[in-house]
């Protein structure tokens, strides 16, 4: 697997992450950092504890991180549990939970997955 198929993998944009940060090796270097990213796990611990605030603040860091790196279905999610949240619809944030998390989860499998395949 190479880092264009590790993109179309999780529904991410590499060309268009490519045309903004340049190199494959930068853009390399930036979605292995985001495997080390807390922001998820912010999220979901503050949407547990019913900390509204810090769990906006953490998802909206997560949907900018997205967007940076051209995480397109990750970003769409983050983006409308971000509008959600704003607008202090936390049951709505609830329902969309889910697919928040499958997105996630789907670019780190993916992700691991591709850099697995690169030390071997």
């Amino acid at each position: 697997m190479n880092l264009k198929e590790c993109y179309i993998s999780f529904g991410g944009d590499y060309d268009e992450v490519l045309g903004r940060l340049r190199r494959e090796q930068t853009v390399q270097k930036f979605v292995y950092k985001f495997l080390d990213d807390k922001s998820f796990f912010q999220f979901e611990t503050s949407m547990e504890n019913k900390e509204y605030e810090e769990a906006l603040r953490a998802v909206h860091t997560l949907k900018g991180i997205c967007q940076n790196l051209s995480f397109s279905r990750l970003y769409e999610s983050s983006s409308l549990v971000t509008n959600a949240l704003k607008e202090n619809d936390y049951d709505k944030a609830i329902e969309m939970m889910p697919q928040l998390s499958e997105d996630y989860h789907q670019i780190i499998h993916s992700v691991e997955e591709y850099k697995n395949s690169k030390e071997e």
